[in-house]
């Protein structure tokens, strides 16, 4: 008889714990992962992309070692900054953001000297990867988005009674999202 109530008892408290969100956590934890994933995928692309960039520019104009330098450099070091998707914590997906923003701002510096290069300009080669390049910003900005809007459904679950027992009780935490950049609120001047 004592079996059969500890039987008993252990499927009302898994249906109880089933009841208390405990799957749909773990679904859109998974999402979030997922998400990360894909995030990840598209900064991966672009940093891919940089080397034949680089050595467009090499090859089309005697360019500013300095400038391909830095690219160089900060894809070596957005590269290295790995996160892990167990432990998306808000502080390292600023870790990471960080990275790739120096990367950013490498890659912004190179396209905006380019201007004083026409022939540069002018090579199929670099216009293609131009455009590769502004194609993977967007995508890796769409990444973005999908990525926060799963981890704001993830945390709004694990925050909402009566998810949030079940959360504390097996260690669910709150996803960090990505922040826009410090100075991202004021346009650029753009000057002629």
């Amino acid at each position: 008889m004592k079996k059969l109530f500890s039987v008993i008892l252990v499927i009302v408290a898994a249906m109880s714990l089933s009841s208390c969100s405990y799957n749909s956590m773990v679904k859109l934890d998974e999402n979030v992962k997922g998400k990360w994933g894909a995030v990840q995928s598209q900064y991966q692309r672009r940093a891919d992309l940089i080397p034949n960039l680089v050595n467009t520019v090499k090859g089309a104009a005697n360019f500013e070692k300095g400038t391909l330098t830095a690219v160089t450099e900060a894809r070596a070091k957005a590269t290295s900054v790995q996160v892990d998707p167990t432990k998306l914590t808000p502080e390292s997906i600023k870790a990471y953001q960080a990275a790739q923003g120096e990367l950013s701002s490498a890659l912004g510096r190179l396209l905006s000297v380019t201007e004083n290069y026409p022939d540069l300009k002018a090579n199929e080669n670099f216009k293609d990867l131009q455009v590769q390049l502004e194609g993977t910003e967007n995508r890796i900005n769409v990444a973005r988005l999908d990525f926060n809007q799963a981890v704001q459904e993830y945390n709004s679950k694990i925050r909402s009674f009566p998810a949030n027992l079940t959360a504390k009780m097996f260690g669910f935490s709150q996803k960090g999202y990505f922040t826009a950049e410090a100075g991202a609120d004021k346009a650029p001047k753009v000057e002629f």
